[in-house]
């Protein structure tokens, strides 16, 4: 069947042509300040990566850095970091998310809004708090002191690898809570009064009812916070932890104390390229996230709309 173009849709093609050079002009100001405040610095320090102190340009730094010592230490360092505390906020988010979400008592909506307003803290905020309370001269080694008469305190952990685990666990759960209590708002109670009421206790509940509609928002909060656990330098510098070395530190120790700017310039680039991989899992996950939400939700209305037979809608 050939298309036949009436005179009304010529008059519409002719009428829309000129938009797309107008669209084009309107996008060139974001572009060019998007290129120049982020791009082009990009390609400075990308460029300055494959430049060695005599000159020229090879690939002569990565083989240096790869074979240092201290970056296989600092990689090391940022990816069991990175992964634990994304374990850590993982598990904690999940259970304060479903006590909020589906246990009734006073304050529960407030401390609901109050995640939204934490995401917003910086993260050495978080670490001042640790240390005010944790640290060598903290609250709780101060009560220590005073009740025992002894000359220090017992905790002494927060300048270790626990003690970086530990905060970035506590920031980060909040990033993790956000999806799922958004999740969990999308949970109808018609299900969860059915399953009660057939005998199912909550454990089983949450394992066969909620989890399944979670567990792509866990997935997609998971990724997230392992993307920033990943580049998280305020909280490594706040606790003082000189043993805790990972590739921010290391890019920081390099450029500033040790004046190597090439080998600071390599480490930026390799945790750029981990950090994108870790961002575009990031938004996999994320989208098939949603695609998985708007599936559920719209196989009840379909069944609905096929008289309730499982078959009729296609389950």
């Amino acid at each position: 069947m050939v298309a036949v173009r009436t005179p009304a849709v010529r008059e519409t093609a002719r009428v829309q042509a000129p938009g797309a050079p107008r669209a084009v002009l309107w996008a060139l100001p974001p572009v060019a300040a998007l290129a120049l405040v982020f791009l082009y610095p990009l390609a400075l320090v990308a460029w300055q990566s494959l430049t060695p102190d005599d000159g020229g340009h090879s690939l002569t730094p990565y083989t240096t850095v790869l074979a240092e010592t201290s970056f296989r230490e600092a990689l090391g360092n940022t990816v069991l970091i990175a992964l634990g505390a994304t374990l850590g906020a993982l598990l904690l988010g999940l259970a304060l998310a479903l006590v909020i979400a589906f246990v009734p008592f006073p304050g529960g909506k407030a401390l609901s809004r109050f995640i939204d307003l934490f995401l917003a803290f910086p993260s050495f905020l978080i670490t001042l708090a640790l240390l005010f309370l944790y640290g060598t001269v903290g609250v709780a080694n101060g009560l220590w002191t005073d009740a025992t008469g002894a000359a220090t305190g017992p905790l002494n952990f927060l300048h270790t690898p626990w003690g970086v685990l530990l905060a970035e666990v506590t920031y980060f759960t909040p990033f993790v809570m956000r999806p799922l209590l958004a999740a969990f708002s999308q949970v109808e109670t018609g299900q969860l009064e059915a399953a009660a009421s057939l005998g199912a206790r909550p454990w089983r509940i949450v394992r066969t009812v909620i989890l399944p509609e979670a567990l792509p928002s866990l997935a997609a909060g998971g990724a997230l916070v392992l993307v920033l656990c990943l580049n998280e330098f305020g909280i490594v510098l706040f606790t003082g932890a000189k043993d805790v070395v990972t590739l921010p530190m290391l890019v920081y120790t390099k450029a500033i104390l040790d004046g190597d700017y090439t080998g600071a310039c390599v480490v930026a680039v390799i945790n750029i390229a981990l950090s994108v991989a870790l961002y575009a899992l990031y938004r996999t996950v994320a989208s098939r996230a949603a695609g998985a939400r708007r599936g559920r939700r719209k196989g009840p209305r379909t069944a609905a709309r096929s008289g309730g037979d499982p078959r009729r809608a296609g389950a």
